[in-house]
């Protein structure tokens, strides 16, 4: 008899959280849909990586803010896989205005971060259900510390975040108990998206961030990583909870 295999469906997994969500759950036994918007060799790369840890791998091109699009992914993983076991709703992007800077606030860069962060997550979610149902499978949403407390990133972002918080509490009301919902909330993290944001900043913040860190670091994707994968394969009885990765910073400041 074949074995039946868990599948995955990962947004935004090109790069950074996503891309490190993918291979860990290449890893654990699950093959993987390696979505991206842009990105298309970065997803490629990633895929590579799942199918050398013995995933089945797909790369699919879908805007998440287009429900046509997100529709097709979907049918796409049902194609390829005939199931799905765990979306994780890792795709988002930001603004550029810094967020003291309210008077120059571009409501098009506030649209379009929102059009991403809250309605493709739901779009997404929605398209998803059905095959998640089937599975009795989860979801992992990826927030910000910033949805929770306030923090130096654009209003946007931040307040999308904070959608990104509220929605999984009540999207894991509104699907239980078939389907379980929870989210990580990630600190200040290194790699490329801060880099992008701190500018030349980013080595002296990081640095000093990482001393008032109990851990002595920042958050690395594969921590954020390791979070999602113990909330789906582990927590059995854990829905609608915020999971807090960032080494105890924010329970220290």
């Amino acid at each position: 008899m074949a074995e039946i295999r868990r599948a995955a469906l990962v947004t935004g997994s090109a790069t950074g959280i996503g891309a490190a969500a993918a291979i860990a759950l290449a890893r654990a036994g699950y093959d993987v849909a390696v979505n991206y918007s842009r990105s298309e060799e970065a997803a490629r790369a990633t895929a590579a990586e799942c199918e050398a840890a013995g995933a089945k791998s797909i790369v699919v091109g879908s805007d998440v803010a287009n429900d046509k699009s997100v529709r097709a992914m979907v049918d796409a993983c049902r194609t390829a896989f005939g199931r799905l076991d765990v979306l994780v709703n890792n795709a988002g992007i930001t603004a550029a205005t810094p967020f003291k800077d309210f008077d120059t606030m571009d409501f098009d860069d506030w649209d379009r971060v929102f059009s991403v962060n809250v309605r493709g997550l739901v779009q997404v979610t929605r398209a998803c259900a059905p095959m998640l149902r089937e599975t009795r499978g989860c979801i992992v949403n990826t927030a910000s510390i910033v949805g929770l407390r306030p923090g130096p990133q654009p209003l946007a972002y931040s307040a999308s975040k904070a959608s990104v918080v509220s929605l999984t509490k009540t999207l894991a009301l509104a699907l239980g108990p078939e389907i379980r919902v929870n989210a990580v909330a990630p600190g200040w993290m290194e790699g490329g998206w801060m880099e992008r944001m701190l500018g030349d900043n980013y080595d002296r913040l990081m640095e000093r961030r990482a001393r008032m860190t109990p851990l002595g670091r920042c958050v690395t994707a594969e921590d954020v990583a390791e979070s999602m994968l113990s909330l789906i394969d582990g927590n059995r009885f854990v829905t609608g909870e915020i999971v807090i990765v960032d080494g105890g910073f924010s329970s220290s400041t």
